[in-house]
């Protein structure tokens, strides 16, 4: 079994994947992504292990069942848990499929749900939990929205500070996972 250290994170880029060259690099949601590997390059005490970099890397054009659905699979299998990136600009996508599905269902990984498009804790969260316009959100992955109940699930503003919570806190690791259930910070 692979020693399981790593963050995995999921997040929408379109389908079929942009033939430019920049590819996922244009897509919002990859952004995202992206400002988490920013933040461990600035700063190396920043607790992010990055899934993606535990195998090569593949083409946009790469077959699915024969190259991206086994590359998925192995980078999850080698996390502890998965960041999920959903915003405005997420879509339904069969790779967003696939890694929720196998994540959640399969491995049994907790979920850290990043907000990108809140960047405050009372964004997300008032006096009666999670408010309505963030669990609408659920809704365009029906996936996650339906399952999420089977891991632990921390809900996260884009705050670099809550984000170094959430990926410090051993109870949302496959190794010392929590009881399942939708959890956030209070205010």
């Amino acid at each position: 079994m692979a020693h399981r250290i790593n963050n995995y994170s999921a997040f929408y880029v379109s389908e079929p994947f942009s033939e430019t060259n920049l590819g996922a690099y244009s897509a919002k949601d990859f952004v995202y992504y992206n400002m988490l590997r920013t933040w461990k390059g600035k700063d190396c005490s920043f607790p992010f292990l990055d899934a993606h970099d535990t195998t090569y890397n593949v083409r946009d054009n790469s077959d699915w069942e024969l190259t991206l659905k086994p590359r998925l699979h192995q980078r999850l299998r080698n996390s502890k848990n998965i960041i999920l990136f959903l915003s405005e600009n997420t879509r339904n996508s069969r790779a967003l499929r696939e890694e929720i599905d196998y994540g959640i269902n399969v491995l049994g990984l907790p979920v850290i749900v990043v907000y990108p498009d809140y960047n405050y804790n009372t964004s997300i969260v008032d006096g009666n939990g999670l408010k309505d316009n963030v669990k609408a959100l659920w809704n365009k992955l029906p996936m996650f929205r339906d399952n999420m109940h089977k891991v632990p699930t921390l809900h996260v503003p884009m705050n670099k500070k809550q984000i170094s919570f959430a990926l410090n806190d051993p109870d949302l690791t496959i190794q010392k996972k929590t009881v399942n259930g939708v959890y956030y910070y209070k205010n």
